[in-house]
């Protein structure tokens, strides 16, 4: 049996261009000549919906698009993914089965996220229908286990919709998934993703199929539109198995995200604050990557702190990459604040209050250029710096979209690494150098925060795996260390929830996957 899989970009509540590429797709010779073209879930109006999923018109209009695509679908059979108004029910997040005009069956989804949890009602979960001979057992990703558990009759061949928000750990585990699947109960396996960024959510992509014997017919590219044509039945026609490393696919992924969001919400250029450092180093480079060197901006904004190196590696980055950029000195305006407030602070030392009156200083000067010329500015605080806190509100928080709030300080050089494979991008004393916020003289980020690589590995347990405090300790890590890194993380939950959206790429991300008691 002949499958055609398409992973295209989605464009959420964007119907009218889901449709025409839908159908462009449909029309398209290889489709054609293939029984059965397979979409990825939430096909017709994307997701995540949010609010919009309970609006009249949204359902309407969704209902329209599938009706259109009902119409013209005669000699034809897809799968297509949309909200569903149940009778008796309620609205579900649904594929529904498209043959010869008309509806051959619908498939809700059973277990959902919290976030669908908001917008849809539990639906039953996989179904198997009969076409051409084939047993097909048709769901989405998240209800694979009923299969597993023996909860759906037999099937020949699985049809799995996917919707999956990206993270650098998910590609291989779905991957070993479906290879467990196939190996468990012997059927071919065609499984389609999306692909795209909607906001802070990104999509992989990584569509596939394989055959009974394990096989691999087609892998389509992670973080692009594709589509392939495969015959369930050959045993002999395997593709390359492509399993591309965690940090090009989390390059790939930020990339995108970054493209995307300027895309869908009709903007082209970006400014960002170059202080020489790493962090900002690579922000620079993913925008550039994203949305060409033309349409990315750099100030540099050194104070009276500042060092010659960190000037110099700024404008070496901006040489290399080709972006624009201008030496906007802050003393000035550093010394007028300070004496505007002097007779306010009469009597108390200078602290971090004036190193936090330079950060607001950068943002403000940041934000200004955006308004005047048009551009988002982009954050570049890590998800170290915001895991401890470590950063000035409304200066380094500023910005409408932090590229790397969600990869760890020792990850922001892996990808530096990465990006410098096949040449020198990010100068590599940029990379070398101790990391430091240069408020005050001879300031190092180690004076404020453990060692990076002996934080984020605690914070990679205490997040990412949900260890407690005692189990961290029990891992061979000093109590002192544990504690002040579990309760840094803990209290500065309310200075994260003013942060600007970000990119998630890691499996539990600050905002949208873990929040915290703020009081």
């Amino acid at each position: 049996m002949k499958v055609h899989i398409v992973q295209h970009d989605v464009r959420t509540l964007g119907l009218e261009e889901n449709l025409a590429w839908i159908e462009a797709e449909l029309a398209s010779a290889e489709s054609r000549e293939a029984l059965l073209t397979v979409f990825p879930a939430c096909t017709v109006c994307g997701s995540p919906l949010f609010a919009a999923a309970g609006y009249s018109d949204v359902q309407k209009r969704s209902q329209a698009v599938l009706q259109r695509l009902v119409d013209a679908s005669e000699h034809r059979a897809f799968i297509v993914g949309v909200p569903l108004q149940i009778q008796d029910k309620g609205l579900c997040n649904a594929l529904v089965f498209v043959q010869n005009g008309a509806i051959r069956g619908v498939v809700t989804k059973k277990y959902l996220s919290v976030e669908e949890q908001r917008c849809f009602v539990r639906g039953e979960g996989v179904q198997v229908m009969d076409f051409h001979g084939q047993r097909l057992a048709i769901g989405f990703y998240e209800d694979l286990k009923e299969l597993v558990k023996g909860h759906v009759e037999e099937a020949d061949v699985l049809i799995c919709c996917g919707g999956q928000v990206f993270d650098y750990q998910k590609p291989y585990r779905t991957r070993y998934r479906m290879a467990k699947i196939v190996e468990t109960l012997g059927v071919s396996l065609v499984y389609v993703n999306r692909v795209g960024g909607e906001g802070s959510y990104l999509y992989g992509g990584g569509s596939m199929a394989m055959n009974a014997a394990g096989g691999v017919l087609a892998q389509l590219p992670y973080f692009e539109d594709g589509c392939a044509t495969v015959d369930l039945q050959l045993l002999d026609a395997e593709v390359e198995d492509v399993k591309p490393e965690a940090v090009e696919l989390v390059y790939k992924a930020l990339v995108m995200g970054v493209r995307d969001y300027f895309r869908k919400n009709g903007l082209r250029r970006a400014v960002l604050g170059l202080s020489g450092g790493v962090d900002s180093a690579l922000v620079c480079v993913l925008a550039v990557d994203a949305l060409g060197a033309e349409n990315v901006h750099g100030l540099l904004m050194p104070s009276q702190y500042s060092t010659d190196h960190s000037v110099a590696d700024a404008e070496a980055l901006a040489r290399n990459l080709g972006v624009g950029y201008d030496v906007v000195p802050i003393k000035g305006m550093f010394d007028g604040l300070r004496e505007a407030m002097r007779p306010i602070f009469a009597g108390r030392e200078e602290d971090v209050t004036e190193e936090n009156m330079q950060a607001r200083i950068r943002g403000l000067m940041v934000m200004s250029y955006a308004n005047k010329f048009g551009a988002l500015a982009l954050n570049t605080t890590n998800r170290s710096e915001a895991a401890m806190g470590y950063g000035t509100l409304y200066g380094d928080s500023c910005g409408a979209l932090a590229v790397i709030g969600d990869l760890y300080k020792t990850e922001v050089y892996q990808l530096c690494e990465y990006i410098n494979r096949d040449g020198e991008r990010i100068p590599q004393h940029t990379i070398d150098k101790a990391p430091s916020a240069e408020l005050r003289p001879g300031q190092r980020d180690c004076d404020s925060l453990p060692d990076y690589g002996v934080l984020d590995a605690v914070l990679g347990l205490y997040l990412d795996e949900g260890f407690s405090a005692e189990e961290i300790v029990a891992e061979g890590y000093e109590e002192a260390l544990v504690e002040r890194v579990v309760n840094g993380v803990k209290r500065n939950e309310w200075k994260r929830l003013q942060f600007p959206p970000q990119l998630k790429v890691s499996p539990v991300s600050f905002g949208l996957d873990r929040r915290w008691p703020v009081s």
